[in-house]
């Protein structure tokens, strides 16, 4: 029997201020677990360089985009630089049903309106050791400017505040012990009783 037909999937959400180290730890679990779900999420911006519809991003008009919004299709939205971004539910829950666990990498405010639809989610921040070492891992990757720097900062002290809203929260000191965290948090997730499907059958023996 395949696990898809035995589970039902995680959806798995992962938040952290920018320069925290959340892209390298995502990457390490998509690396060990390679069957996570992904969805190809809509935008109004422009298709860049050599960018497919249907692959990197599924690529609407505006109105198209404000038609769905109003129709209540997207479980999470959000416009930025004047373009809007949004990831619609009905593919999401498709994978889910096939047992599929579906990683989300996203801001605060996104995992807010997740919430709304897969509120037995596992909501994950990533926070730094120190506003001090965050500035530090910024400022050492030489790429952004100092201005960029300052709304980085700024933006992290906005996220900082809404650790709360988490599930669990996991500080990337040491990325091997961060990573272990990670690791165990989703996989804890696996066996929450509402997606194993599986023990029906042995529960119903006791019945």
């Amino acid at each position: 029997m395949s696990e898809a037909s035995t589970r039902l999937g995680q959806v798995l959400v992962v938040c952290a201020p920018s320069g925290t180290g959340k892209s390298t730890l995502i990457n390490k679990l998509r690396a060990e677990f390679p069957t996570f779900g992904f969805s190809v999420s809509y935008t109004t911006r422009a298709p860049r360089g050599n960018e497919k519809d249907g692959v990197e991003y599924h690529f609407i008009s505006r109105e198209t985009f404000v038609a769905m919004r109003s129709r209540g299709e997207f479980c999470e939205w959000a416009e930025v630089h004047e373009n809007f971004y949004g990831t619609a539910t009905k593919p999401v829950t498709k994978m889910l049903d096939q047992g599929m666990d579906v990683l989300f990498d996203i801001d605060v405010q996104g995992a807010k309106q997740l919430r709304k639809t897969f509120y037995k989610g596992t909501f994950i921040f990533l926070m730094p050791p120190s506003r001090k070492e965050l500035m530090q891992r910024l400022t050492g990757r030489g790429t952004d400017s100092e201005e960029s720097i300052a709304k980085r900062l700024a933006n992290a002290d906005g996220e900082m505040a809404q650790a709360e809203f988490f599930d669990y929260w996991i500080v990337n000191d040491d990325l091997d012990k961060a990573y272990e965290e990670l690791r165990a948090v989703y996989m804890a997730g696996r066996c929450k009783p509402e997606l194993r499907t599986d023990v029906e059958d042995i529960l119903k023996e006791w019945n």
